[in-house]
């Protein structure tokens, strides 16, 4: 009998075949324990480049299956789950193209669903990420993708191009799992998640079909399930820089909150859409969150993606 992997990597693209061979070289290289190995789910979201011949290239070297939808739009929720549905092991570990791990990343993200007594979903360090394309020069010149882990080391010591949730640890602390809406930080460019919980939550609500806020809602329905958020900065990555629209993706964003808001419609829910999302935490400390107002404040966990698309469907 095939041993199953440990974990899952589900990469979602589209038409970035030069960001995405950065991510599966990252793959390529990871160092995991004797007896672990990880399969790779490309999920293209109808690409019209040569994402599918690049991705059968690395067949060799990665046990990878390639997945293909139909060019519907930005479908970037649809095509997580696909992989998620897809996935043989008990882990799923989220990667956007362009999204280079160090070479311990996964094995970082398996420790810290090892180390749990129950269901985690845990946040990888994710160094260059960017808003507008910002420094964008910069950056692409001083990655090196020969040594990715390098450059990590670099900028660490010399502190470059943080995490931009580097100012939310330090105002909070690490421990994510003592704070009330730790789901806000969980951005799915390099995060991990029990695969079974995945599931059960529903996935990713495939309403939303613009840029932003489908991460935070899965993340919202994890933590309301019961899943322990945990920071993991040896889970470690480069976000390449590639050309994007700031003021298109935060439009995108602003009706994907009101979406949030209206489709949870807890007190929690609707802080999202007018606040920013570091000063949440201290709304809702200030309110003297008492345990047994969790329920209150939260709502019941909401179960199956299908729904929420039905619902932002009629809308």
């Amino acid at each position: 009998m095939t041993t199953p992997p440990a974990c899952t990597v589900i990469v979602p693209t589209y038409n970035r075949v030069g960001l995405l061979r950065h991510t599966l070289d990252s793959l390529v290289r990871q160092r995991l324990s004797a007896g672990d190995g990880f399969e790779v789910i490309v999920v293209d979201d109808g690409s019209t480049d040569t994402t599918a011949e690049l991705a059968e290239s690395y067949r060799d070297r990665l046990d990878l299956r390639y997945l293909y939808q139909e060019d519907q739009g930005y479908r970037v929720a649809a095509a997580r789950n696909l992989g998620i549905a897809d996935a043989r092991a008990e882990v799923c570990v989220l990667v956007d193209s362009g999204v280079v791990l160090h070479s311990g990343a996964l094995a970082a993200h398996l420790a810290a669903h090892r180390e749990a007594d129950g269901p985690v979903a845990v946040t990888g360090y994710v160094f260059c990420f960017n808003e507008g394309n910002e420094d964008g020069e910069l950056i692409t010149k001083a990655i090196d993708h020969a040594d990715p882990d390098a450059s990590i080391a670099e900028f660490a010591a010399q502190r470059h191009w943080l995490d931009l949730r580097e100012t939310y640890y330090e105002r909070y602390g690490e421990d994510l799992g003592v704070l009330t809406a730790p789901w806000l930080m969980w951005w799915t460019c390099n995060v991990s998640a029990n695969t079974a919980q995945l599931r059960e939550v529903g996935g990713f609500d495939e309403w939303y079909r613009a840029w932003g806020a489908e991460d935070v809602d899965l993340g919202y329905r994890l933590h309301t399930a019961g899943a322990r958020f945990v920071l993991r900065r040896d889970a470690a990555s480069l976000h390449v820089p590639h050309e994007k629209s700031y003021s298109g993706n935060m439009a995108a964003a602003a009706a994907n909150y009101r979406y949030f808001a209206e489709k949870f419609d807890t007190p929690v829910a609707h802080l999202v859409p007018d606040n920013h999302f570091e000063e949440i935490e201290d709304i809702l400390r200030s309110r003297g969150l008492a345990e047994g107002e969790v329920t209150e404040l939260f709502g019941t966990v909401f179960r199956g993606g299908g729904a929420a698309q039905t619902e932002g469907a009629a809308r």
